[in-house]
């Protein structure tokens, strides 16, 4: 251990850690990216990717040790997946049965012609690997139920709601404070999106959803642009990171509406 610390330490220049210096020294001593980034980080060191991060987060905010669960990795869980790797989100546990179909190009970040038939978590897994080794990621083939939910959440600090089925997330909703876990929602239709935060005992989904559990569709029928996805998963990341970094104010009683036809909103919930 002390043999790490002062290798990192020597190769450090201008208090930042390059890539190509991590890489060097995660093979000089036979260990992973993710181990040798936070003992970077318990030292004051901080890995280059992170540079832009800084004005926001300080080295004990950076978020290594975090475990955050996103459950769907279709229409806005690939944006989710990404911001939050890019983020340095250490731990991500992702769930989707599904694979991808053509009619998921339009707007599905991970999609394409090249991973036609793949199970989207195992796609993600790859994505997280290519642009930040250091965050690990846990791909879980599963559609989530009331009846597993309990065990695939195990562990996590958030969830981040990435589905497009009222009734499961109405069951989400309410594993997640079984568990005392907090919940950010987010749900697109056409150009319209909303975001909120459910904290642990609060009905925020059960306020917007119970009068609407048989709903299902109507996205489908008004479809999907690319723009509004992207739009509502970096909204529910941001919102992710005030939460595990204790920051700023959270949607936890209120519900950001948006129109990208002809404004935005914020209503009380």
């Amino acid at each position: 251990m002390d043999d790490i610390c002062s290798y990192v330490e020597s190769r450090v220049d201008d208090g930042l850690l390059s890539w190509s210096e991590q890489q060097a020294i995660a093979e000089k001593f036979d260990v992973s990216i993710a181990y040798m980034e936070a003992v970077a980080l318990e030292r004051g060191i901080l890995p280059a990717r992170y540079l832009r991060n800084q004005q926001m987060f300080s080295f004990r905010d950076q978020l290594c040790c975090s475990h955050v669960v996103v459950v769907g990795c279709g229409d806005f869980g690939g944006y989710i997946v990404e911001a939050l790797a890019r983020l340095g989100v250490g731990h991500l546990t992702v769930i989707d049965p599904d694979c991808f179909e053509e009619h998921d190009f339009n707007r599905q970040l991970l999609s394409s012609p090249a991973v036609l038939g793949c199970d989207k978590v195992a796609v993600a897994a790859r994505r997280v690997a290519e642009i930040n080794p250091a965050v690990t990621v846990t791909p879980v083939v599963k559609a989530f139920s009331k009846r597993n939910g309990v065990g695939l959440l195990a562990g996590a600090q958030i969830v981040v709601d990435g589905l497009g089925r009222i009734d499961v997330r109405l069951d989400l909703a309410a594993v997640c404070n079984e568990m005392d876990v907090p919940l950010v929602h987010g749900a697109i239709v056409d150009c319209y999106g909303h975001v909120a935060t459910q904290m642990p005992g609060g009905r925020s989904l059960h306020t917007l959803y119970d009068k609407h559990r048989r709903q299902q569709g109507i996205e489908n029928a008004l479809g999907k642009p690319s723009f509004t996805p992207a739009m509502i998963a970096s909204l529910e990341v941001a919102e992710v990171s005030k939460i595990l970094l204790n920051q700023g104010e959270s949607l936890r009683h209120g519900l950001l509406s948006i129109d990208l036809r002809d404004g935005y909103r914020h209503n009380n919930c």
